[in-house]
């Protein structure tokens, strides 16, 4: 899932995009949205809450995307378009204008509600770690107050807005801290500069196309832990391992060092991992599961 600096990087490119232009174009195919008609109204800007996109249109209403696993917007020359590239079955939404138009790939959500509204989408989400007012004591006062693990309560977006499984489990691994540790019983310092890291991480991210929080923009090296399990712990060799985190049906997946970061995570069995995508038993590509024996 995008996280929420390619969510920014995508709403500032839509609004270069778009800001200030006529749609002449506002083809939205989605339940309950196909019939709208939105061309003629202005876009008056294009703004990332969290890792949600809202494009502000002058006559006060508002387009809500999110991007949820694969989802993307693409900017195309508007004079490229031609009816057998948008006869594309994954395009859900195309919002054009005179010189360049926005086509939604793979769209999670897409929304229309009165831009006074927007609150009813996104009023749930926590501060947002990339927005003009964030703000760092409330995100630590939430997540010292949750109930759940660390790990799960920094990609509970309640908590604050825009931090994924990649983030998550990078500024983890850098604060030295165990992902199932609970929230509450961490002490603040301690949850204050996590939450710092997380700011440093995505807003460094923002800035570039690729996202490394190792520095080194080789392949297999732009990540300390995430997507490694099966590999060497890039500070200490250990085998960098990876386990489910959070509730079912909403776990997700935690890569972290067992030594670096205070062992083993109690939904760990131990078992051998291999690398992700390398060759299993009889020479065939083991599963993209980050377990070597599936779940």
């Amino acid at each position: 899932m995008p996280e929420g600096d390619t969510v920014f990087r995508t709403a500032a490119r839509l609004h270069q995009a778009l800001g200030g232009e006529v749609l002449v174009a506002a083809d939205l195919r989605w339940p309950d949205l196909s019939t709208i008609d939105l061309t003629g109204q202005v876009t008056t800007e294009v703004v990332a809450r969290g890792k949600n996109v809202l494009h502000r249109l002058d006559g006060g209403v508002t387009i809500h995307s999110h991007l949820r696993m694969e989802g993307q917007w693409r900017v195309e020359a508007t004079a490229d378009l031609t009816p057998r590239s948008l006869r594309n079955p994954q395009i859900r939404a195309v919002v054009g204008a005179a010189t360049w138009t926005a086509v939604g790939l793979r769209l999670g959500d897409l929304h229309v509600v009165a831009t006074s509204d927007e609150h009813t989408l996104v009023g749930h989400l926590g501060p947002d770690v990339l927005g003009p007012t964030w703000d760092a004591d409330e995100a630590v006062r939430r997540l010292a107050a949750s109930p759940v693990t660390i790990g799960a309560a920094l990609l509970d977006q309640r908590n604050l807005a825009g931090v994924g499984t990649m983030y998550a489990a990078e500024a983890l691994f850098l604060e030295r801290l165990q992902p199932w540790l609970p929230a509450a019983s961490m002490p603040r310092e301690a949850v204050a500069l996590l939450v710092a890291r997380c700011h440093r991480l995505l807003d460094v991210g923002r800035r570039h196309a690729v996202q490394s929080t190792t520095g080194n923009d080789r392949r297999g090296e732009l990540h300390y832990v995430h997507a490694r399990s099966g590999r060497p712990c890039l500070r200490c060799g250990t085998t960098v391992r990876v386990a489910m985190i959070g509730e079912a049906p909403r776990d997700r997946t935690m890569f972290y060092c067992p030594t670096c970061q205070g062992g083993l995570g109690p939904t760990d069995d131990g078992r051998a991992q291999r690398p992700l995508g390398t060759t299993g038993p009889g020479g065939r590509e083991g599963r993209r599961s980050p377990y070597a024996g599936g779940r």
